[in-house]
């Protein structure tokens, strides 16, 4: 696919799809320059943001669908590189606040809320603010949006109280499903909060780089691991790798338009009941932590799937720690350089995409346009904000 010319792809429905996977590395220094330009304006508002506060500051990072997912990636990530002395990071739906604003958020607690949006048009994500500005006494906002002129970005203008931090341009998706958005946006989060230096996150970044530039050489792998009759897919890993299994399996429904059923859970969960959803067409992929302690649990239930002998392709997702996985892996070979859960999930997500894609044209659907009845859109439709009597 990426190496099809895009007349080839437009034929095949898959052009934006395809080049908006493809293009993720380039947009990654593009959103880490952003970020060093404004990286002092950022830390000034995160001060004023700590001094106001009595106590910690209630981080709560929250979108709708793909965007919630960057939440779920960087939550378990941040707990330990994030500055715990000020914050406590949560991550909710903003589907779960407006539903239910008196049980996600906390009237006398100083909060900022971190919404994440591809357009920001969403009704949820105005409403979430809204709702929040409402119930919250000492609210703060940071959004992180790919869409300049979308209705969140200008809700956030001459707001003092709301800092607007754009991704790049060309994140903006033009294909139905969320990719190069939802990997910006991660970037951007971890670039603002993790307490890292910024030479190391530097450092990060051109790993990234490298890694993702990998999976697009290294296509033809992925397709050969998907050379096989299957009808499920599903997704493991531990730490903010749990939090990625959700945007994984989710690509795959989506680009699918639910053709291939999909599954996701943490590697120590899936025991609980989810591994029933294994039967002879099911592949399993588990995206490896590269924490020692962690990564004995990922391997763990590679190995035992292997052995039930039921799955017809069970995969490690990895870079090259001191154990490996002793069947089938798509291991990174870029760099030797071992990524942070937070930050591999960058790269993994571009396999998993990869992998959404391949199987969207196996299922002969069209990835840049998939759902045939319409009845699922790119931006939500057809939802109704009731009205929050605070």
């Amino acid at each position: 696919m990426f190496q099809l010319s895009n007349n080839e792809l437009e034929k095949m429905g898959a052009a934006n799809t395809t080049r908006e996977i493809k293009q993720q590395p380039e947009l990654w220094e593009m959103a880490f320059q952003n970020y060093l330009q404004q990286e002092a304006a950022i830390q000034d508002f995160l001060e004023t943001v700590k001094a106001s506060a009595d106590g910690k500051v209630r981080v709560v990072f929250t979108g709708a669908g793909t965007s919630q997912y960057v939440g779920d990636t960087i939550k378990p990530y941040l707990v330990k590189e994030g500055d715990s002395d000020n914050y406590i990071f949560e991550s909710l739906a903003t589907t779960d606040i407006v539903a239910s604003p008196t049980e996600c958020l906390f009237e006398d607690q100083t909060t900022l809320l971190v919404s994440f949006a591809r357009s920001g048009n969403s009704p949820e994500s105005t409403a979430a603010v809204e709702i929040a500005n409402a119930y919250v006494k000492n609210i703060f906002h940071l959004t992180i949006t790919c869409a300049k002129d979308g209705n969140l970005a200008k809700a956030a203008i001459d707001d003092e109280r709301n800092f607007l931090l754009l991704t790049p341009a060309k994140s903006n998706d033009a294909g139905f499903a969320m990719t190069g958005s939802f990997s910006c946006m991660t970037l951007m989060a971890l670039l603002v909060f993790d307490q890292t230096a910024t030479k190391i996150k530097e450092d990060y970044v051109k790993t990234l780089i490298q890694l993702g530039s990998e999976v697009i050489k290294r296509e033809n792998e992925i397709k050969e691991i998907l050379a096989v009759d299957y009808e499920r897919i599903v997704y493991l890993g531990s730490g903010s790798l749990a939090g990625l299994t959700r945007e994984a399996q989710l690509k795959v429904l989506e680009l699918t338009a639910g053709k291939v059923a999909t599954v996701f859970d943490s590697s120590m969960g899936f025991r609980h009941g989810p591994k029933s959803f294994i039967n002879h067409k099911t592949l399993l992929f588990v995206f490896v932590n590269n924490d020692e302690y962690t990564r004995q649990y990922d391997l763990d239930i590679l190995e035992e799937v292997a052995g039930d002998k039921i799955a017809p392709q069970v995969i490690g997702i990895s870079q090259n720690g001191n154990k490996q996985f002793t069947g089938t892996n798509f291991t990174f070979e870029a760099s030797q350089t071992l990524l942070s859960d937070g930050y591999l999930a960058l790269a993994d997500i571009m396999v998993a995409q990869t992998i959404a894609l391949l199987t969207s044209i196996k299922c002969e659907n069209t990835p840049d346009t998939p759902s045939p009845t319409g009845t699922v859109n790119r931006v939500v439709k057809g939802v109704t904000i009731h009205e929050f009597a605070n």
